[in-house]
């Protein structure tokens, strides 16, 4: 759901050797650059990393964000990202020398492919139960990618193309969504033990890993699941349920369940599938170790949000857009963790997106993304 999205995520970096030209250090989604290059990076996920497709689909505004404040510490508008300025893609392709990626949806983005794309968005889950008809769902996610990899054998010619997607790095971002409040009152979460649960999730992330595989891509890069029950509008419901504002345990129990068996089964696939690599970024470490040190990340306020309504300011009304039209905003959003009731500021993605990069392999493992960027087959 956009309205709560941080989670886990997987960026695609991919490796093109073709006869392309170092890209030039754009900051604007509508750049219309023709790609030559010797790396692509392409992302899946949701709002964490979606930089405005929702733009471009059927949905409704509490799945959007392109409306002010947001973006007003990077681009001066709002793109369409879920964050007061750029996210954790935009970074990873700073450091490996990208320009921007545009939104897949966007007109113009085909142009772009050799240098990747994004096909993330907000509110998505792993289930195609999760926010059905909103949302752009990771099967969807793949399709388009697909359908991506089909355009790039029509600009490329098959043996570029080819290239292009074996050099790939796959990071992906999914999982949040699916253990949001909505999700765990659905009759699918009902119906099932949360081991079941969680096994469903988890085996369509790695569903669409072995696809993208059998397509030739081999490096992956995957964030799990956050606690969740720790976010400004998780830390609001407590309140509101006659608490002091603690994290909400259930969803941070349902995260850990999904982090134990998506690591276990990253560690399979890394076995039975030759030539597979993969980075695992723990994303619920660093949440939790922001929120409990701020300080140490360069931030200061790290359980309330800079924009939104009521306790921690986790109402989802910043822009005043939503059926709750009071918010107030923060001066200072590069102080914050959370630049609403679940979305990290662009100083937090710039944090998260550095471990993410050259981390260590405590938190970012068995290699980081650099890593993955710096093999080639």
């Amino acid at each position: 759901m956009a309205n709560l999205c941080i989670q886990q995520c997987l960026i695609v970096v991919l490796v093109v050797l073709g006869s392309l030209t170092t890209p030039s250090d754009c900051f604007h989604r509508d750049h219309d650059h023709h790609p030559k290059t010797t790396a692509a990076l392409f992302t899946f996920g949701d709002s964490v990393f979606d930089p405005g497709n929702n733009n471009y689909i059927n949905t409704t505004v509490d799945f959007q964000a392109n409306f002010p404040p947001y973006g007003e510490s990077f681009f001066k508008y709002p793109s369409g990202a879920f964050s007061d300025g750029r996210v954790i893609p935009d970074f990873i392709a700073q450091y490996a020398n990208l320009p921007f990626l545009q939104p897949y949806l966007q007109i113009g983005s085909q142009y772009q492919l050799a240098y990747g794309t994004n096909f993330a968005s907000g509110g998505a889950g792993a289930l195609a139960e999760t926010f059905p008809g909103f949302v752009i769902d990771l099967k969807k996610q793949l399709w388009y990618f697909n359908e991506a990899e089909k355009k790039l054998r029509s600009n490329l010619g098959n043996r570029r193309a080819e290239r292009v997607v074996s050099n790939a790095v796959y990071l992906f971002c999914i999982g949040g969504n699916d253990y949001s409040t909505d999700s765990t009152n659905s009759s699918i979460f009902k119906s099932s033990t949360p081991e079941d649960y969680v096994a469903m999730v988890v085996g369509n992330i790695t569903t669409v890993l072995k696809e993208i595989y059998k397509k030739g891509g081999s490096k992956f890069a995957i964030m799990n699941v956050p606690a969740i029950g720790c976010i400004p509008s998780f830390r609001a419901l407590n309140v509101a349920a006659g608490g002091n504002g603690e994290c909400e345990e259930e969803y941070v129990a349902l995260p850990k369940l999904h982090n134990v068996l998506l690591s276990r089964e990253l560690e399979q696939l890394q076995k039975q599938l030759k030539g597979f690599k993969y980075s695992y970024f723990d994303f619920f470490t660093v949440l939790n170790e922001t929120i409990d040190n701020p300080s140490k990340f360069g931030l200061k306020e790290a359980k309330t949000g800079c924009c939104g309504g009521g306790p921690y300011r986790g109402d989802h009304s910043c822009g005043g857009k939503t059926a709750i039209k009071e918010y107030e905003l923060c001066d200072n959003p590069q102080d914050y963790l959370f630049f609403d009731s679940t979305h990290p500021t662009q100083a937090a993605n710039e944090q998260f997106a550095k471990l993410m990069w050259s981390g260590p392999t405590k938190l970012t493992g068995p290699y980081n993304v650099k890593s993955l960027f710096q093999l080639s087959y």
